[in-house]
């Protein structure tokens, strides 16, 4: 699902008074910043779940329909397996995600009933696929602010209203089987049960899944002096499976209060093998050097969470939510050296395992002070735990081969078992005040207090502490056409992952990536202008964003070299930099030609960014930071016959995408990305789904490293590696339906 914000310029307000006043399929309601979708608006479509719903409404879609499974139910686990890079295994989560509860800044936010589910990885969105259609009663698009709302500071609010009383329990299934380029096919399943029983509205979901990954890598490298050095040639498949099993249940205790709970177990598995042929180009005749890996993985994640909601005979409301989750990954790298065809010599093993576990609670308070204005008072407390460990072991002919190292000598690894601990505490006020029926004004102040705690090889203790100011207007030019302003400060979660060492997965010369115990928050101050324009006759809907950052203690890599004989860089805070760019959105219907049920979409969006580089002391972009991107897509469907279709194309602009390390640099490419589907609604309420990725080209990544002796300061060239990998293409059949 797309995110869209609004598009600027007084063009567009001219459009909308020379289109007139014309009947639109969907009804605005209230103070006219919220529109309303009923179930009768999607009739002719057939819709199974809420997710094909939210496919035809435009502005809130991709176009090209999504892939996989409803709800994206089946996109992997939290930071799953790794369907690309050097050595398999599990990707790393990513810096920079949301802390705790609070709502986050643009973008969609989904709610049903009104309320937001109590939980990360079993979120309110991935529950959308399995709602039924039939229990839908309307969707509502609220593009304004209000105390009555479980979620702040979003572009817009999607709230999935469902039938107070269901006829009847409802199961749907899902079968899919994905074809990968080297013919293997990886079956999947999930089945869920809904339902309701007096004043409780439940539902249970299960799944499991196959995985296989493909993925081939081609590398070429020359000297310092631009003569031949080696070839290598990677071919790495991943075969696995994953397993989940959830909860939802929503019980009303009477007409003032209500309940909700949530729960989900996983568990995946997963052995990745990667053979390597490497020849060496600088003796003649050429030498081959042949290696193979092996790098079995195991995750398990479960996850608890709800809530508690009393709402009083004057508006009043209390709510108290909380959230418990862990999860932990493990996985085991070994290397092999292949001498004479038959020979097999181990020279690395690598063993990695780490838990994190999070608790949150969150409480507050909501009352009116003023007509149309009210107050939200409350509090956050959350407790993040990182428990990491890791081996290293090498064939050498200097010190004791141990068992535990995988028969290989051990390396002492600085900062290889840690644990890292946070408590944070943020209270908040947030005021919202309807100035009139076109105008509203949210603001709130957040304080937030950690204290960021690291045991094991590093002992070491930190407080923080932060006020979080926000302003975010919205004004209505007309009932179609909405501006926004917001002015923000947005403090970024920590990658605890950043704190101790873990293994190096992209480069093959490095085993191991050093921690930084000394890790600050990155912060910036958020200032964005943000316009929509709904065009009348449910024709759709074209937006834009103009937004300028100014960034504080940015983490990108710094210098943590404990001599000039061994150098080594770590993730660290490099200082202060800008970044700044728009956004450009557009979701039509083609009634123009006649052809209403053809929705084409795109987005266009441009963007730089500005700081200090720590190794080179040049002005450059954020590290791999993007020039722009475009996305087009069209989603065609055809009631007469059941029958729907679509494309998207997705491109990022290359050029100058660097990542600077402190002996080496990286400059990343990729082609664009294609992808279309066809899906019938056949019998028995059965729908059948084919789609296929990457058809038009092997849509290949691509990097050139250039190494350097010593530092990049002295620019000393040491080697360039241009690599580049694919996975191929991959064709899935998916048939799903609810009895």
């Amino acid at each position: 699902m797309a995110t869209h914000k609004g598009l600027t310029g007084g063009a567009f307000c001219a459009l909308v008074l020379s289109l007139g006043s014309l009947a639109s399929a969907q009804d605005n309601v209230g103070d006219e910043s919220t529109v309303r979708y009923p179930a009768a608006y999607f009739e002719e479509w057939v819709p199974v779940t809420a997710q094909d719903m939210m496919d035809r409404i435009p502005g809130l879609n991709s176009g090209g329909g999504r892939g996989g499974f409803s709800g994206g139910s089946f996109r992997g686990p939290p930071g799953g397996f790794s369907g690309g890079g050097s050595h398999g295994g599990f990707s790393g989560g990513s810096r920079g995600g949301s802390r705790g509860f609070g709502g986050g800044s643009g973008g969609n936010e989904i709610l049903i009933n009104g309320k937001r589910t109590a939980g990360k990885n079993n979120s309110t969105s991935s529950q959308l696929g399995r709602i039924t259609a039939d229990q839908v009663d309307y969707i509502e698009i609220i593009r304004g602010t209000s105390g009555e709302l479980d979620v702040r500071g979003s572009g817009q609010v999607i709230n999935i209203v469902l039938f107070q009383q269901f006829t009847s329990s409802t199961t749907q299934y899902e079968v899919r089987a994905e074809r990968t380029s080297d013919t293997t096919v990886s079956p999947s399943a999930s089945l869920s049960y809904s339902g309701q029983r007096g004043g409780l509205n439940y539902q249970l979901s299960a799944m499991t899944s196959d995985i296989h990954f493909l993925n081939l890598s081609k590398e070429n490298s020359v000297l310092g002096d631009f003569s031949p050095n080696d070839l290598i040639r990677e071919e790495q498949t991943t075969d696995g499976s994953n397993s989940s099993f959830g909860t939802n249940l929503n019980y009303e205790l009477n007409s003032n209060s209500s309940v909700r709970f949530n729960a989900q177990f996983m568990q995946g598995d997963g052995d990745t093998d990667l053979f390597r042929r490497t020849t060496d180009l600088k003796i003649i005749p050429n030498a081959v050097f042949l290696q193979r890996e092996e790098s079995p993985s195991d995750i398990e994640n479960w996850e608890i969470g709800g809530d508690y909601e009393y709402n009083n005979a004057r508006g009043d409301r209390f709510k108290i939510l909380f959230i418990s989750n862990a999860f932990t990954r493990s996985n085991t790298r070994e290397r092999w050296d292949l001498e004479d065809g038959n020979t097999e010599i181990k020279n690395l093993f690598l063993d990695s395992d780490s838990t994190t576990r999070e608790r949150i609670v969150r409480s507050s308070y909501t009352f009116d002070i003023f007509t149309g204005q009210d107050i939200e008072f409350g509090a956050e407390r959350a407790q993040t735990i990182l428990d990491s460990k890791l081996a290293l072991g090498v064939a050498s002919s200097i010190g004791t081969p141990s068992a535990g190292h995988g028969g290989l000598v051990p390396v002492s690894v600085s900062n290889a078992n840690s644990t890292v601990e946070e408590i944070r505490y943020e209270p908040f006020v947030i005021h919202n005040w309807i100035i009139n029926p076109r105008m509203s004004l949210e603001s709130s102040v957040l304080y937030e207090l950690s204290e960021i705690t690291q045991s094991g090889d590093v002992s070491k203790q930190r407080d923080f502490d932060f006020v979080k100011p926000k302003i975010d207007f919205r004004y209505d030019l007309t009932p179609t056409v909405q501006l926004r302003g917001t002015i923000e400060k947005i403090v970024q979660q920590l990658s605890f992952r950043d704190f101790v060492s873990s293994t190096d997965s992209q480069d093959e010369d490095s085993n191991v990536q050093a921690g930084n115990a000394n890790l600050r928050q990155e912060w910036y101050w958020n200032y964005e202008f943000n316009s929509e324009l709904r065009l009348p006759n449910d024709i759709g809907v074209v937006s834009g964003r103009i937004f300028y950052e100014d960034w504080h203690d940015k983490i990108e890599r710094v210098d943590v070299s404990p001599s000039e004989d061994d150098l080594q860089s770590a993730s660290g805070n490099i200082g202060d930099g800008t970044k700044y760019g728009i956004d450009l959105n557009g979701s039509i219907r083609m009634r123009m030609i006649n052809m209403p049920n053809l929705l084409v979409t795109g987005n266009i969006s441009v963007e730089d960014s500005k700081i200090t580089d720590p190794f080179l002391g040049i002005e450059r972009r954020f590290q791999y930071g993007y020039r722009g991107q475009t996305n087009l897509g069209f989603r065609h469907d055809i009631p007469s016959w059941n029958l729907n279709y679509g494309v998207s194309w997705n491109n990022r602009w290359d050029g100058n995408r660097k990542r600077y390390d402190i002996d080496d640099i990286e400059l990343s490419a990729g082609d664009p990305y294609w992808s279309t589907f066809v899906e019938w609604r056949g019998f028995n309420n059965m729908t059948f789904r084919l789609d296929l990725s990457r058809i038009f080209n092997d849509s290949e990544f691509c990097r050139e490293r250039q190494r350097f002796v010593g530092r990049i300061s002295n620019g000393i060239l040491e080697e360039i590696e241009d690599q580049c990998g694919s996975s191929g293409s991959s064709v899935s059949l998916r048939v799903n339906g609810t009895f």
